[in-house]
């Protein structure tokens, strides 16, 4: 189930999207920091490439995770992230059959 308003509430910040923008293609926007393990992107490589503060990234992503825009796999002391293809496409989908 798709909670419509938090997923909005997730894509109204700039910065957000841009998050999602790069996990799209994370090889070309992790360029130095990425090395494909099979889980995603470490939040540590976000996190750089951003300019903000640790805790103004985690808190950006908590939402995104929260609205299931992103799926996080810990392993070990690392957290790394992926785009949720399954509730991106189920999100637009939504959209295009509301508007």
């Amino acid at each position: 189930m798709l909670d419509e308003n938090l997923i909005h509430k997730a894509l109204a910040n700039p910065f957000r999207r841009e998050v999602l923008t790069w996990l799209k293609t994370p090889k070309q926007s992790f360029v130095q920091e990425y090395g494909d393990l099979g889980c995603g992107v470490p939040l540590n490589a976000i996190h750089a490439r951003s300019g903000l503060s640790q805790s103004t990234v985690s808190a950006h992503i908590a939402l995104l995770v929260k609205a299931r825009l992103l799926v996080s796999n810990r392993v070990g002391q690392w957290m790394f992230l992926a785009r949720n293809e399954e509730v991106i496409r189920a999100f637009a989908t939504q959209i295009t059959l509301d508007l």
